[in-house]
């Protein structure tokens, strides 16, 4: 049985009591929602709250994960999500929408109307009609005031009053303890499923087909299930994380919209217009991969990691991690301190390792590097931290975690990854160029093989391609419809 998200009268005059005897609040504990019809107890953050909150966080989200893309594609994300706005009942709301440079697959939303899609997000649909059903279901959440009735019941851990979004995670931030600061908890069941609902509803109310929300349900499982097959799990900040996605929601999604009449539009090629040529993948704004080594072409440096690495581009710092068990993050740091062994034994370990300091030169820059036994995830390994002068006062930083049998030659590798960084040449930042999405008609004759075989990803090329496109194996290609593929 699904989690209620609501709390019964009786409870809400307990707790009022509770409240107001302990907080000395003057505030009415349990309101009827409008979207939902049913009473809420929010009293620990009132509607009256939730703006102000939503500004404080905002600003936490931009630190977070950079500025927000701008241009057309924003604005067109911007369009769709008045549009379906409009067709909600909380009309105190003043909803925003932004656009996360991010090829990781989410959205997520604060209270105070503040709403995030990403860019990999944009990728993965394949109408206006699904990106609103995207855009529904997180103004649900809003609308619903799920937010504030977790919060009010104790249900949610996050910065500041309250937040909705994502987590980042995964074996990174266990071993370099340099996770994200923004962490809050997923959504119940119950409050997926009521979010659904209201999608669903405001994507019929905006004249959307509102199929479109189990079209897209459906994709996000394809998605999340290519992801786990090629990752071996899924790592990092994503949708799967925070919306559990389950079979379950697509089917009540499905009758859900089947309640309403019946809406063809879906404007699929105008949407496929829209992110013809939007950038698939890392971007160089943000650094990429290609092989064992990693670009970043709007901070001029590049570095290799051992051969067999899997490499993830995380929103403040870079993972490799080698089917060996090594772990190696990269990120930056600023310090009042311009000496790199004094910043290593001070500033980042903070006086607590006596293991000595040894003063090396990487590519004519000054660096400090030490290493010391350590445990992590109860095995025993050697962690390896160097630190890398960028300019005075700012280091780059290599932290490795490396199992205790790994060989000799492997050894070597790591040590090469220190002295591989450098600034990137000329040639480099012209030749390295990051992959788009190009929506092409598909000519007579054609078949999935054929227009997959056009994919420049790694991996599955025919998966790929079908998950893109929301397309099963059996579908024939339609000559002269648009398609997407990765150039």
């Amino acid at each position: 049985m699904p989690l209620n998200w609501t709390m019964p009268a009786s409870l809400c005059k307990k707790s009022f009591i509770v409240i107001t005897s302990i907080a000395a609040m003057s505030l009415s504990a349990c309101t009827t929602n409008p979207a939902t019809g049913q009473s809420q107890f929010t009293a620990l953050l009132p509607a009256s709250s939730e703006a102000k909150v939503g500004a404080d966080e905002h600003a936490k989200v931009e630190a977070q994960f950079g500025k927000f893309m701008t241009g057309p594609i924003a604005d067109y994300v911007n369009s769709v999500g008045q549009r379906v706005a409009k067709n909600t009942e909380r009309k105190d709301v003043q909803y925003r929408f932004y656009v996360l440079d991010t090829p990781m697959v989410n959205a997520f939303a604060l209270p105070g109307g503040y709403t995030y899609f990403s860019r990999g997000l944009l990728t993965l649909a394949n109408s206006e009609a699904e990106l609103a059903a995207v855009i529904g279901h997180e103004i649900g959440h809003i609308t619903a005031r799920h937010a504030a009735s977790r919060m009010s019941q104790g249900m949610v851990a996050g910065l500041g009053a309250a937040v909705i979004g994502a987590a980042v995670g995964g074996a990174a931030g266990q071993v370099a303890s340099l996770g994200s600061n923004l962490y809050i908890s997923s959504y119940s069941r119950g409050q997926e499923h009521q979010s659904d609902e209201l999608g669903v509803r405001y994507l019929h109310r905006a004249g959307y087909d509102p199929m479109a929300m189990a079209q897209f349900l459906y994709s996000l499982d394809r998605q999340s299930k290519l992801e786990a097959k090629e990752n071996g799990k899924g790592t990092g900040f994503n949708y799967f994380s925070t919306h559990p996605l389950t079979a379950e929601r697509v089917q009540k999604a499905r009758q859900e919209a089947a309640k309403f009449a019946a809406n063809n539009t879906e404007n699929r090629k105008t949407y496929l217009n829209k992110i013809n040529g939007l950038i698939y993948g890392d971007s160089p704004d943000q650094g990429f991969a290609k092989g064992n080594r990693f670009y970043h072409p709007a901070l001029d440096f590049t570095f290799t990691v051992p051969k067999g690495s899997k490499i993830t581009n995380a929103t403040s710092q870079v993972i490799s991690q080698h089917p060996n068990g090594t772990t190696v993050v990269f990120d930056f740091a600023k310090s009042k301190t311009t000496n790199p062994s004094t910043f290593v034994t001070q500033d980042w370990l903070k006086g607590k390792n006596a293991a000595p300091v040894e003063a090396i030169s990487v590519n004519g820059q000054r660096g400090a590097t030490t290493a010391f036994a350590g445990n992590v995830q109860g095995k025993n390994v050697t962690i390896r931290l160097t630190a890398i002068e960028k300019s005075p006062g700012q280091y780059y930083r290599f932290q490795m975690a490396i199992p205790r049998n790994v060989s000799g030659a492997f050894t070597n590798e790591l040590k090469e990854t220190t002295y591989s960084l450098r600034k990137m040449t000329g040639r480099e930042k012209a030749s390295v160029q990051p992959k788009k999405i190009r929506v092409l008609v598909a000519p007579a004759g054609s078949t999935v093989a054929s227009m997959a075989n056009r994919m420049n990803v790694d991996g599955n090329k025919t998966e790929r391609f079908l998950v893109l496109n929301g397309l099963q194996a059996n579908q024939p290609i339609i000559a002269g419809q648009p398609y997407k593929i990765v150039m």
